[in-house]
C-alpha cells in the first residue's frame, strides 16, 4: 500500500475531504475481477435478462 503523503500547505477543507474520501475508497476490498461471476453478468446482459418484460 502507498505511503500517505503529507497534505499540501495550501489545501482547502474541500480538497482535504476529497483526499480522505479517495483514500478510504482505495482501502476498501475490491470485488473479484474476471471469472465466472463477470461472465454470467455479461451473458445475462447480452441475452436481455435485465429486461424481464421482454420474455414470453
Amino acid at each position: 500500500m502507498a505511503e500517505p503523503k503529507d497534505p499540501p500547505a495550501d489545501e482547502t477543507p474541500m480538497q482535504r475531504a476529497l483526499r480522505l474520501k479517495k483514500a478510504a475508497e482505495e482501502s476498501r476490498p475490491k470485488p473479484p475481477r474476471g471469472g465466472k461471476f463477470q461472465r454470467e453478468q455479461a451473458q445475462a446482459k447480452l441475452m436481455g435478462k435485465s429486461k424481464p418484460w421482454m420474455s414470453r
